[in-house]
């Protein structure tokens, strides 16, 4: 156990830190559980976006989500899976 104040903080920090990482990280076999069960488009984005969220905290580096995602959509592909594609909004200005 630690005896300073400051490394009796750190030891608190780093076990927060270890919860959240360890959730990240089953939102992320659970959603990667649920595409293989049942691929369809929302199952997809759904885990798409749980990389993401790996990637913004750091938990995984940024090519090796761009890899996985790579693959959800290669094995997206071969089921059948077929992406909305949304369209982007295009705003007109007004003419003075």
């Amino acid at each position: 156990m630690p005896i300073i104040k400051s490394a009796k903080k750190a030891a608190r920090q780093s076990k927060k830190r270890r919860a959240k990482n360890a959730q990240i990280k089953n939102d992320i076999k659970v959603a990667l559980r649920t595409f293989k069960t049942e691929p369809n488009a929302e199952n997809a984005k759904k885990l798409q976006s749980e990389y993401d969220k790996a990637v913004k905290k750091k938990l995984m580096k940024k090519n090796t989500a761009s890899r996985k995602k790579a693959a959800l959509a290669k094995i997206a592909k071969a089921s059948g899976v077929k992406f909305a594609v949304s369209k982007a909004k295009t705003t007109k200005k007004k003419e003075s």
